[in-house]
């Protein structure tokens, strides 16, 4: 449902297979992963092996693919994500199957770490966070790791693409490459409700209705500026499958039809290939979300990030990558006041956005190309 949390895996084996190249990768899934993603996974790696499944209590495999799997693997490897995910998995993994394991890309805010992060983190051969301020918290508990650092979230590496599916929609929706921003939208805290058989979060849902309005005033400020002061259009598009709706009741409705005339709104989801390949033909990003400006990151492309106290601290990487201000804290008045200006200096100046994204670009490179050293030493 979210095409970010899609990107972290195919970021990671693209990572694998530029460094690792004669590494052999089967992916371990969770229970989620949809027929649909796994189409699109094959496509960019027709030779992927995919299991799901867990390992029980008694040190065995649910199913014969992955007891097969465990059997065959020299080292695992837990991808990139907002959290130590698959913290029970590894924690079986490391008790029953007792093979070399790494945990690549995660926020981390756990304070004290729960029993089974505790477990993965004392007995991983490395642990890497994508952002600076999960790694401190993690240098204060002791954990017995004999390597923790920084990596960037695997995300940035993700290179699928879907050139014909985003060549039809700018062509059905008059959009020039290069002459258009996209910009995502997003509440406070995504109303999973709406999309999952799950009971509406009552706190949550107020929490959003009280802050929907201020939290998307400098979206619509950034969006009058631009169709106002450049040739440049907007498409208003989705990291997740409720954030149409949101693109619609909190920016489009809010606009005037002169300036309606120049955006564009997206009202069905995309996948991650042909939303990256919309990015990629792009002047730039901006928004509330962070996964979509790291893959435009990833591809070059300028990419400005909104946040607010309910989000991860992941958007502190955006500092560790030269981009701190590309950063904007909406719960802080200045930072509100920023946005429309950077959004708008982007526009009006997109050789020099670019050259920013590629400095940044370059700085995850060689954070790359050092992490993944690390694994293919394990692997050695």
């Amino acid at each position: 449902v979210n095409i970010g949390d899609i990107a972290h895996t195919p970021g990671v084996l693209a990572l694998i297979e530029k460094h690792l190249p004669n590494a052999e990768v089967r992916l371990w899934a969770s229970a989620d992963l949809s027929a649909e993603v796994i189409a699109m996974e094959h496509r960019r790696f027709p030779q992927l092996q995919i299991v799901k499944g867990t390992i029980g209590a008694n040190g065995r495999a649910s199913n014969p693919a992955l007891a097969a799997t465990l059997a065959w693997t020299d080292f695992l490897l837990h991808g990139s994500g907002p959290s130590l995910v698959a913290a029970k998995d590894v924690a079986a993994f490391a008790q029953h199957v007792r093979k070399p394991y790494g945990v690549y890309g995660i926020t981390y805010a756990s304070n004290p770490p729960e029993a089974d992060e505790r477990t993965v983190f004392d007995g991983a051969r490395f642990v890497f966070f994508r952002d600076e301020l999960s790694l401190a918290l993690a240098r204060t508990q002791s954990l017995k790791s004999p390597l923790l650092d920084f990596a960037p979230d695997g995300a940035f590496a993700c290179d699928l693409r879907n050139d014909a599916a985003a060549d039809a929609f700018l062509a059905a929706h008059d959009l020039t490459p290069g002459q258009f921003l996209c910009c995502i939208p997003k509440l406070r805290y995504t109303p999973y409700w709406l999309i999952r058989n799950s009971p509406k979060d009552e706190a949550r849902h107020a929490r959003n209705e009280a802050m929907k309005a201020a939290d998307h005033a400098p979206l619509l400020e950034a969006i009058n500026a631009v169709v106002r002061e450049t040739n440049l259009k907007i498409l208003l598009c989705p990291e997740d499958q409720t954030q149409m709706t949101v693109s619609k009741e909190q920016l489009y409705d809010h606009l005037s039809a002169e300036v309606k005339r120049r955006v564009v709104w997206r009202e069905k989801f995309w996948l991650t290939d042909e939303a990256l390949s919309t990015y990629r033909r792009s002047a730039g990003l901006f928004g509330h979300e962070q996964h979509s400006p790291i893959m435009c990151i990833g591809a070059g492309i300028p990419a400005i990030v909104c946040r607010w106290a309910e989000q991860t601290t992941k958007g502190d990487m955006w500092r560790t990558i030269g981009l701190g201000d590309w950063l904007f804290d909406l719960d802080v008045d200045a930072d509100k006041k920023k946005v429309a200006p950077a959004v708008l200096a982007m526009a009006k100046d997109p050789s020099a956005a670019r050259a920013k994204a590629a400095r940044a670009r370059a700085l995850v490179e060689g954070y790359q190309r050092d992490t993944m050293a690390v694994l293919a030493r394990q692997l050695g």
